[in-house]
């Protein structure tokens, strides 16, 4: 298994890529949470990706919170807002960085 600081790493990039275009998006259209959601669903590919990523979360907290039980992950409920704010990117990462944390 990758060292904590791979891990770490990973979950700087999945922080700062998806923030691009949400900082863009932001520039042009404001904190409009309703433009946004729509532009989730905009056309077929943007909506099979958002319905993707959508129904991933929720399938990761519940892995996160089992095996972080059967683990000792006391912090995993880091990836709650962590998805919710960056998405799976910084999510899945983070997870394992405090996995790894904690099994090194």
């Amino acid at each position: 298994m990758p060292r904590p600081a791979f891990w770490w790493s990973l979950a700087v990039l999945g922080t700062v890529l998806p923030w691009l275009f949400f900082a863009s998006f932001i520039a042009q259209h404001g904190l409009s949470p309703v433009l946004f959601i729509m532009a989730l669903f905009e056309n077929g590919a943007a909506a099979g990706f958002s319905t993707d990523i959508l129904l991933s979360i929720p399938i990761f907290w519940t892995w996160s919170f089992f095996d972080a039980k059967r683990e000792g992950v006391g912090l995993w409920w880091l990836t709650l807002p962590a998805a919710f704010t960056v998405g799976l990117s910084l999510a899945l990462p983070l997870y394992f960085a405090l996995r790894e944390t904690r099994n090194a």
